[in-house]
């Protein structure tokens, strides 16, 4: 494993279906438009209830993006 530096960004995914689908939306949309994310981690949860019943959730994620080297 080489010597790597990472910088960190944050993200909130959400989704009308599942937490995993929230992390999904959050890792997709950020590809779009950062280069070199190798890795995430949840740092939080939310949702919102509407009549008793889960309507949405939120996932605060952290994504790190490697630094290119010269």
């Amino acid at each position: 494993m080489s010597d790597n530096v990472y910088a960190i960004t944050e993200v909130v995914g959400s989704s009308s279906d599942s937490i995993e689908d929230a992390i999904d939306n959050a890792v997709t949309t950020a590809t779009q438009t950062l280069r070199n994310l190798e890795w995430f981690e949840v740092g939080q949860v939310r949702g919102h209830i509407v009549d008793g019943q889960v309507e949405h959730y939120q996932v605060y994620v952290r994504l790190g993006l490697r630094y290119e080297r010269k």
